[in-house]
């Protein structure tokens, strides 16, 4: 791809343009799977879910953007010790996955809704938990602070995007969905001691699916 340090912020713009979230199961992709991989796993996917939403704000840093992640604190139920976007359930008062990424992002690191542009959307993530999980794609314009609620956050760091999307980062590994059928590849995103996994990788690599595609 480009060396032009702000190639992957004007592709996610265009490949994002006009998205609208997805919420047919024909649409459900499983974490780090394709949609046609996905595919094979439907018939074990339960009949209700819960509906969430995540945040995947994108900083529009100088020269180039990075990504904000949280690691979550260890004494959560789901997930804990984690690494992922800010997110949650949707709540009564949310009428959006906007509404519950914007407002669970406030909730857990103090990110203000004003700095926050909303771009497009993923397809829904299907997590082993029992959730269905609405990725929210967004720009966010420097100058924020950030105030971490320690009862479900335990940190936050940013990434640079171009090393999220450089192929050389990503390191496979098999995991078995399901007893009976073959174990499938997945991606990882070692950065420094910390390892990107899970949906929070399965997220990114269906991100960056859609914008290496010619």
């Amino acid at each position: 791809m480009s060396a032009d340090p702000q190639f992957w912020q004007r592709r996610i713009a265009e490949r994002l343009r006009g998205s609208t979230p997805r919420h047919g199961r024909e649409d459900w992709v499983l974490p780090g799977l394709t949609a046609q991989a996905s595919k094979a796993f439907e018939r074990f996917v339960p009949a209700t879910l819960v509906p969430a939403a995540v945040l995947v704000p994108i900083i529009l840093r100088d020269p180039s953007p990075t990504v904000l992640f949280t690691q979550r604190a260890a004494a959560l139920r789901h997930h804990a010790g984690q690494i992922s976007f800010p997110g949650g359930r949707l709540e009564s008062a949310d009428t959006s996955p906007i509404d519950a990424a914007l407002r669970e992002a406030h909730e857990e690191v103090g990110l203000e809704p004003a700095f926050v542009t909303v771009i497009g959307y993923l397809p829904d993530h299907i997590i082993g938990t029992g959730f269905r999980v609405t990725p929210v794609v967004a720009f966010v314009r420097p100058g924020f602070s950030l105030v971490i609620d320690a009862r479900e956050v335990e940190e936050t760091f940013e990434v640079p995007l171009n090393f999220l999307f450089d192929p050389a980062n990503f390191r496979s590994r098999m995991r078995q969905y399901v007893p009976d059928l073959p174990a499938v590849e997945l991606k990882d995103i070692p950065v420094g001691d910390r390892n990107i996994w899970g949906a929070t990788a399965g997220m990114l690599m269906n991100l960056y699916r859609l914008c290496a595609e010619e």
